[in-house]
């Protein structure tokens, strides 16, 4: 009696962490509106980057595909929160791709081409030359690998943080989203013992906790560097 109790607490930590990965993650996905928006109101990319985007996409749709019962049962939840995430993924890269310059356009075009191309093979792979439990590896080592480029991927504007002391192009909201997403999967996973869930998410909480540091370093510029004269950087960098 005890033991199905238990059983039962330890279940519903399990549900509970993975329903609040899920809420989290339509936070994480809504957090670029103001990019976006601003995108729409300059109609320009700017210096913003698309490729968080395009690896977001990539691991959703992997990450889905894993969370299905043929790959993996038990993890519904990882295919639902995935699936939603294709979708605003999809919405958000046709928004950059518009406002984007003609060479960049052309670039993000064929890197979406690209993520579905690589992305069918997987599914033919997957099911074509593996059993369940081969299946369960080979796609699961493919989410680890999406899952780090995805929660590094911010990182890609290190550079310009640390030139420019500033943060306007790396969000607070986006890199604190990913902070609770990743965290909240990372106990999902562990309660699972699933180390295809857990190990990613723990990098990834720790890849989030780096930048909202760099987000408290820079956020509020030094007089003397306020005062300094930078040229303008136009280009936009996908």
């Amino acid at each position: 009696m005890l033991s199905t109790e238990l059983s039962s607490v330890y279940q519903s930590f399990c549900d509970g962490a993975g329903v609040l990965g899920n809420i989290f993650a339509f936070g994480l996905y809504l957090s670029p509106l103001s990019t976006f928006n601003r995108i729409i109101r300059n109609r320009s990319t700017e210096q913003f980057s698309g490729m968080p985007y395009i690896y977001g996409l990539l691991n959703c749709l992997i990450c889905c595909w894993y969370g299905m019962p043929i790959v993996k049962s038990g993890i519904i939840l990882v295919a639902t929160v995935n699936s939603v995430g294709t979708v605003f993924q999809l919405v958000y890269l046709s928004i950059f791709i518009s406002y984007a310059e003609r060479a960049v356009k052309m670039r993000m075009l064929a890197l979406l081409i690209a993520v579905f191309v690589l992305f069918v093979s997987i599914v033919v792979v997957s099911l074509s030359l593996f059993d369940y439990n081969g299946r369960q590896l080979f796609v699961g080592y493919l989410s680890i690998a999406s899952l780090i480029f995805m929660y590094g991927s911010p990182l890609i504007v290190i550079n310009l943080v640390i030139k420019t002391k500033s943060v306007e192009f790396m969000p607070f909201n986006l890199s604190f989203a990913t902070f609770l997403v990743s965290f909240s999967f990372t106990t999902y996973g562990v309660f699972k013992m699933d180390p295809f869930l857990y190990m990613p998410n723990g990098i990834g909480t720790m890849l989030a906790l780096v930048q909202l540091v760099l987000y408290c370093r820079y956020k509020n510029p030094s007089e003397e560097d306020a005062e300094e004269e930078e040229e303008p950087l136009l280009a936009a960098h996908p």
